[in-house]
């Protein structure tokens, strides 16, 4: 008889380890919340050998590291309520904020001007001081209808105005043209385009708060080179 229950818990012993571990390892295969850390912990008390059961002092520990979870989780959860809410007052502000610039004329980086029968202006960034500066405007088949020589300039924004006409002062047709800048030495420069602020809006968390500029579409607002 002796053996027969020696047998049994032993029996017992191993159905229960295996099922403790099984448990342990699908709740491993997940971060760790509340409900994972109490399957397991009642896991094991189901599973507990019947001749040696849970000192509970290592249950009282347990009972308190789940409670330091389950503090650790509401604090997060907490954090990232109230990070949400400081993202999303910081977005309105900013929103709000840049209103005042609709109306107002800004230089954005562009590579294109947008001609609809008026004369266009923008810039060129002259990274360092530069002996000539050329800008060269194309068409849509990629042909050079007017050069620009903005002559010496210091570093900083180079104004330049295009009143719509070819090398040749014949007006040129409304549309797209593209526009690139050089210095003496060849070295691209970056460009930028007039244009008037009509609207202003959040773009998601990606973009984040752009204007709407007449002639280019939508730009971020920290893309804004100037303000006129």
């Amino acid at each position: 008889m002796t053996t027969s229950v020696n047998n049994n818990v032993g029996n017992t012993g191993t159905s229960n380890t295996a099922s403790t571990a099984s448990a342990t390892s699908a709740a491993l295969g997940n971060t760790m919340d509340q409900a994972d850390f109490l399957k397991l912990l009642t896991t094991q008390l189901q599973a507990q050998d019947p001749t040696n059961p849970t000192d509970n002092s290592q249950f009282v520990s347990q009972l308190a590291q789940f409670s330091q979870l389950a503090s650790t989780q509401d604090l997060n959860t907490s954090l990232n309520s109230l990070s949400s809410q400081i993202t999303g007052a910081l977005q309105t502000s900013q929103v709000l904020g840049s209103v005042g610039l609709v109306g107002r004329h800004v230089l954005v980086p562009s590579a294109s001007l947008s001609y609809a029968g008026s004369a266009l202006s923008g810039a060129v960034g002259i990274t360092n001081t530069a002996s000539d500066v050329q800008l060269v405007i194309k068409d849509g088949s990629g042909k050079v209808v007017r050069t620009l020589d903005l002559g010496a300039q210091q570093s900083g924004l180079a104004n330049f105005s295009w009143d719509g006409t070819d090398d040749d002062g014949n007006p040129v047709p409304a549309g797209d043209y593209s526009i690139t800048a050089a210095d003496q030495g060849g070295n691209a420069l970056s460009t930028y385009a007039d244009g008037t602020v009509s609207g202003v809006g959040y773009g998601g968390s990606d973009v984040g708060t752009y204007v709407q500029v007449s002639g280019v579409g939508g730009v971020p607002l920290s893309a804004i080179a100037q303000i006129n």
